[in-house]
């Protein structure tokens, strides 16, 4: 029995080692930036994120290989590096939402607007680090918790003591991505194609003298390497989910709703009306193309809305019992945290000091009142309400988040879902004390939830990397502190790299004749969209509650079905068509491999070995566009004229580049496949 209780880390706790320095910290910083605009960019456009420990690891390795550093350098560099994408992750959940919802204009945007961002990112990461800190000890020991991302990415820092790492395929991979979304950024190719189809016969409307007719809308996949590396990521089963809510959308809600609405939409007064209504000329507004989009944009995607509500509500019931057993748990290790005293512990048990961290907690109370009084304008009690909601929901879902990457790991946490749960507690509450829309409650409740969502995310994240650092021996504090160093950096650069992005789909979209901005085809934000929409439904009384329900229903509908994830055909639904479509061909590449795999009768550690290139190739892809498209953002912005090279740009060149990465993606991983007697490397496919 205590054979089994003993546990001997890599580096022991006697041993010292360099851990946290200034160039490790540096260069995390430099990741969880880099890794967490990455993000933000893939979130809003996919309604995804991956998760940043694989690659940070990979490329902190690869950089402190040049400079000689330790494993532990290694472990604090992922650690820092990582974080980033929590705080994106947590940032395009919710902070789109204040645009969507009308509370932030998106052409007015003021430094206090930037300021309450970044409070609310910072606030809600170091909350989500502190709770970490109170639980880190007994969650990490826990013998039930297996951490299956932690434990591989702890292996992946031993095996790289020796050659190889990977670094090669993920740095190749991301300057294939960047060269691609350049070369789409000066129109070298069209980056999709669509045309509007009307059918063919016209059919009487029984009981009237009206003919019916509509049409369909046909769209090409985008030319994306991060849509197809999102694809790959999820595999063939996931990826054809998603796609099959792009077919419902366009293929089968939107056609027949323009199918019986055509007659009435294309009479001479209506669009005279539209066009007066919408600010746009009585030739954009006839063009049936423009039509079908507006359709799917206020009737289909609420729609989904209410799919993506019961995906959420589906989620969270499927994990009760993880969710239960982590919020039973939680209390009883507070208790064990604050009474352990830090004198006698060894280097490896030692994280931040009980009192640093309570203050901590009390401080970030302090400032969500301040912000739902002063900036919000809500009346002193709800403040005080928002607060307490605040502190008690933000305590039980980091601990139920970081309960969840235990089993699960941090790329399956539903944080979306916690969140939805978050808006949704607050918004009732707010109501029933009278709160109203025209005294800050929605602003409030966005508030709430954003500091929510943030905190969950951090939590899961933070607690992935000290589970790491508990296998490799690294030092919990400075890991800690290192983390909300990288949660402040993050948090004051995230707000940019959002409105950056914003504001550059606007200008694209004047240019290109589309309304850009949060929700439009190419800044999606499905879950941003979602919480706007509840906010201002639960508090302002602006709800679509019928299409809402209906979006309930089908996701009812889904679940009997036995619909894997009804969630993600819902998204699916909500993003344009081009976007799942591409995603959809990337989990099918994914599927090819796999077959490929299997005829060959490839070993484990081959298939372990293949796994794990794949992954950093479709990673390096999304990267490299991801930060390509943030390097253009700035002069969209400034509306500087960026050079085409064609006018009309073909579409053909676009399919050969998907024909590319698609080889890439297949070829790579199995030439490298190893031979059948090398040892299985640790896997990152977990």
């Amino acid at each position: 029995m205590s054979e089994e209780k003993k546990f001997v880390p890599f580096i022991s706790p006697e041993t010292s080692l360099t851990e946290f320095t200034i160039r490790g910290l540096i260069i995390g910083l430099i990741l969880a930036v880099i890794l967490g605009a990455a993000n933000a960019y893939l979130g809003l456009k996919a309604g995804m994120t991956i998760a940043a420990t694989y690659p940070a690891a990979v490329l902190g390795m690869a950089i402190l290989k040049t400079m000689k550093g330790n494993i532990l350098e290694e472990n604090f560099v992922r650690t820092v590096g990582s974080i980033g994408e929590s705080v994106a992750a947590g940032a395009i959940f919710t902070l789109p939402a204040f645009f969507i919802a009308g509370i932030w204009d998106p052409l007015n945007i003021s430094a206090g607007n930037y300021a309450t961002a970044t409070i609310i990112l910072i606030s809600g990461g170091i909350l989500g680090i502190m709770f970490v800190a109170l639980l880190r000890r007994v969650m990490v020991e826990d013998k039930d918790l297996l951490f299956p991302e932690s434990t591989a990415a702890a292996e992946i820092h031993k095996s790289g003591q020796g050659a190889g790492g990977g670094s090669k395929f993920l740095f190749g991979a991301m300057a294939l991505g960047a060269i691609i979304q350049f070369l789409g950024q000066i129109r070298f190719f069209a980056a999709s194609w669509e045309k509007f189809y009307a059918f063919f016969s016209k059919v009487k409307i029984p009981g009237t003298e009206i003919n019916a007719q509509g049409g369909m809308l046909i769209s090409s996949p985008g030319i994306s390497p991060a849509y197809m590396g999102v694809g790959y990521i999820i595999g063939p089963k996931y990826a054809s989910l998603n796609f099959s809510g792009g077919l419902i959308a366009w293929g089968l809600l939107a056609p027949i709703i323009y199918y019986f609405i055509y007659p009435y939409i294309s009479t001479p007064e209506f669009l005279q009306n539209w066009a007066m209504v919408s600010g746009k000329s009585m030739e954009a507004v006839s063009d049936q193309g423009f039509q079908i989009n507006q359709i799917w944009r206020y009737v289909v995607r609420p729609i989904a809305i209410g799919g993506m509500l019961m995906g959420a509500i589906y989620t969270l019931f499927k994990m009760r019992t993880s969710l239960f057993t982590g919020l039973k748990r939680s209390i009883g290790d507070v208790k064990k945290a604050a009474t352990e005293g830090h004198s006698n512990v060894s280097r490896t048990e030692k994280d931040l000091p009980f009192s640093y961290i309570l203050a901590v907690i009390i401080g970030v109370a302090i400032i969500t009142f301040l912000i739902t009084y002063f900036i919000f304008n809500t009346g002193i009690i709800p403040a005080i309400v928002s607060a307490t909601i605040l502190l008690i929901l933000a305590f039980f879902f980091a601990a139920i988040s970081g309960y969840l990457v235990g089993i699960i790991g941090s790329s399956n946490n539903p944080i979306s879902g916690l969140t939805l749960t978050a808006l949704v507690t607050t918004a009732l509450i707010l109501v029933l004390i009278g709160v109203d829309a025209e005294h800050g409650g929605v602003a409030a409740v966005l508030g709430v939830a954003a500091i929510v969502c943030v905190a969950a995310a951090v939590a899961g994240e933070m607690l992935q990397d000290l589970k790491a650092g508990h296998i490799l021996g690294g030092t919990p504090w400075k890991m800690q502190v290192g983390d909300i160093i990288g949660v402040v950096v993050a948090g004051l650069v995230m707000f940019y790299v959002l409105n950056l992005l914003n504001q550059a789909d606007i200008a694209q979209g004047v240019q290109q004749g589309y309304q850009g901005g949060f929700g439009s085809k190419n800044l999606s934000a499905p879950q941003a969209g979602l919480m706007a929409m509840l906010s201002k439904g639960i508090v302002g009384g602006e709800m679509a509650w019928p299409l809402i329900i209906i979006g309930l229903l089908m996701g009812v509908a889904f679940i009997m079905m036995q619909i894997k994830s009804p969630m993600l055909v819902a998204v699916g639904m909500y993003l344009p068509l081009e976007t799942t479509f591409a995603i959809f061909i990337g989990g099918i590449v994914k599927g090819i491999l796999d077959m490929m795999v299997k005829k060959r009768k490839l070993n484990e550690a081959q298939k372990v070995r293949i796994e794990n290139i794949g992954i950093l190739i479709a990673s390096g892809l999304i990267a490299g566009e991801a930060i390509t498209g943030l390097g253009f953002a700035p002069f969209r912005v400034a509306e500087v004229t960026i050079p085409e090279i064609f006018k009309e740009p073909p579409l053909l060149i676009g399919f050969t580049i998907l024909a590319i990465i698609a080889l890439v993606l297949i070829y790579i991983p199995l030439k490298n496949a190893g031979k059948a007697d090398e040892p299985a490397p640790p896997s990152a496919g977990v």
